[in-house]
């Protein structure tokens, strides 16, 4: 599980995700100085760090880098909230804490994605094999070649 992010980190990687392209320092920079005062040295360095922290990945393009996102902002915050509850002694109390913070738009982004991760019930549910399309036999996954 990776750290929290700090604030400029954050800052920069917001940028990244926001743009779904690989970007260079200078229009980090550029966007950034739009808010505040910034150090072109200080965002190569922010970003060489989240290169080697693993959240962008980076390519050379002539003296300077393009650095991509690894992963999504979606999944860093999935992350994040994994973690935390992870650390918690327990689990079902930290969930009613944290439902309780959520406002009524998140609490109907929560119903949404639960439906979207719930397993469709299917008429096989009685014999023990619902997760096993109809047409798969589980043993052949074994055997070589396959299906």
């Amino acid at each position: 599980m990776p750290r929290p992010l700090g604030e400029l980190e954050d800052a920069v990687m917001t940028r990244v995700w926001k743009w779904n392209r690989p970007v260079t320092v200078r229009e980090v920079l550029e966007d950034l100085q739009k808010e505040r005062s910034i150090a072109y040295t200080t965002v190569m360095t922010v970003m060489d760090n989240l290169h080697q922290k693993g959240w962008v990945r980076r390519e050379s393009e002539g003296r300077a880098y393009r650095y991509e996102a690894v992963s999504t902002r979606a999944a860093y915050a999935a992350a994040l909230m994994n973690e935390a509850w992870s650390r918690s002694d327990n689990a079902a109390a930290a969930l009613v804490a944290f439902f309780g913070m959520m406002s009524e738009e998140q609490r109907q982004a929560l119903q949404d994605a639960i439906r979207i991760v719930q397993l469709p019930q299917t008429s096989e549910a009685d014999d023990g094999n619902a997760a096993t399309p109809p047409d798969e036999n589980p043993a052949s996954r074994d055997e070589p070649g396959g299906r």
